[in-house]
């Protein structure tokens, strides 16, 4: 793994505006930044992070199992009691997942480690699939790359190949996502793309202008009853707001399905350390009231990762997004916080520390997209921070042996 420099392609502003990528700066910082791509081998990708995430993915279908069996995990992961018959039942029914997006630190020496899993609400779909790709045949026309380079990119293929597979032709699906959030409209424009492309109908309506009917079905902008419905819109909000009582029997099938409520949750991170110690690409990670007042199986556990545990570990809300109300404890002080505390009222989880790390100034996190039950490509953030957060800015990547 490395990070070279390379010439920016002097159209990629106005290629940018064209297919309507309005992000490409935000909050007065670049977002998206070509001036060095990060560099790997392929057996690096293949053997690193592509089968690693791969299964990652099934141990986390065998963590849902576990935690839907468990009325104390589902307390732990504060999991609506109301809604957990719902959740259960479209994990027993086998409702199939979409995509999702591990994130992970590797620094080209050792195993990937998993830092979260983005299960339910992943972004940056849109520039990983596509942008990202148009870099790569870009450059390589110019010259700037090889012709034997490559790109670790099936997303966009794969999504369409899963739709598909999830839906009869011509199915209706509706997308949506809060109005005023340009990344948001691009993931689910995305999502509508390969929609169209697998044979499917694809509806975009603002989430603020979905209805209910007089019989407690969901409606679009146009009055339409909606049957199939892609929310951008976490669980754990949905499961809170006013329209939760109507999930149950508005006959609409969400994607992503209900039990990945349980995934997008940072308290799957100690289910798996319990299930799975010790595996290669997990840290390890504990509900922080298990710090205090461990059970004796807990206790040894955390006698096991005393080391790793003393020497750091990360205080991360079991609900949060792009690295808020996070905080990073060294030798029993707290050491970095997150500039935003949005979710600091929910209960935390400790992960041990395992810092990013460091080429040019920058920590890369890379993401593994899921497609399905697969890994199907990467995309890397990168943040001056130990914390990476909102003002992180993507970066492209290739493959050369």
């Amino acid at each position: 793994m490395q990070k070279l420099d390379l010439p920016e392609r002097p159209d990629w502003r106005d290629k940018a505006a064209d297919q309507g990528f309005t992000f490409a700066d935000m909050h007065g910082e670049p977002y998206w930044e070509e001036s060095s791509a990060y560099c790997f081998t392929l057996s690096e990708i293949e053997d690193r992070i592509e089968d690693p995430a791969t299964e990652l993915h099934g141990m986390c279908r065998e963590a849902v199992a576990r935690v839907i069996g468990s009325e104390q995990l589902l307390d732990r992961l504060a999991i609506p009691e109301a809604h957990r018959d719902y959740i259960a039942q479209s994990w027993q029914d086998g409702e199939p997942e979409l995509y999702g997006r591990f994130d992970l630190a590797y620094d080209g020496d050792g195993p990937a480690k998993m830092l979260e899993y983005n299960a339910d609400t992943p972004t940056s779909l849109y520039e990983s699939a596509a942008f990202q790709w148009q870099w790569f045949e870009d450059q390589q026309a110019r010259g700037v790359l090889r012709a034997d380079d490559d790109q670790f990119n099936g997303l966009h293929e794969a999504i369409v190949e899963r739709l598909g597979a999830m839906f009869a032709p011509e199915t209706q699906l509706h997308f949506t996502a809060m109005s005023g959030a340009p990344e948001d409209y691009a993931t689910v424009e995305a999502l509508g793309w390969a929609a169209r492309e697998a044979g499917l109908g694809a509806h975009y309506t603002d989430l603020e202008k979905i209805g209910i009917s007089e019989d407690g079905q969901f409606l679009d902008d146009e009055d339409r009853v909606i049957g199939t419905l892609f929310k951008l819109y976490p669980w754990e909000d949905l499961l809170r707001d006013d329209y939760a009582r109507h999930l149950a029997t508005a006959q609409c099938r969400m994607i992503e399905p209900p039990w990945k409520a349980i995934l997008s949750n940072k308290g799957i991170l100690p289910v798996l350390w319990e299930m799975f110690e010790d595996h290669p690409n997990l840290l390890p990670a504990f509900f922080e009231t298990d710090l205090t007042e461990p059970s004796p199986e807990t206790a040894a556990r955390l006698e096991r990762a005393s080391d790793a545990m003393r020497l750091g570990h990360v205080l991360k809300p079991i609900f949060s997004r792009e690295g808020a109300s996070i905080s990073i404890v060294e030798d029993g002080e707290v050491t970095e916080t997150a500039s935003q505390d949005g979710y600091a009222g929910h209960p935390r989880i400790a992960q041990a520390y395992h810092p990013l790390p460091v080429f040019g100034g920058f920590r890369p996190v890379i993401g593994a997209w899921i497609a399905g039950e697969r890994c199907v490509g990467i995309g890397i953030r990168e943040d001056r921070g130990r914390i990476t957060q909102d003002l992180s800015r993507f970066k492209p990547h290739f493959i050369r042996d």
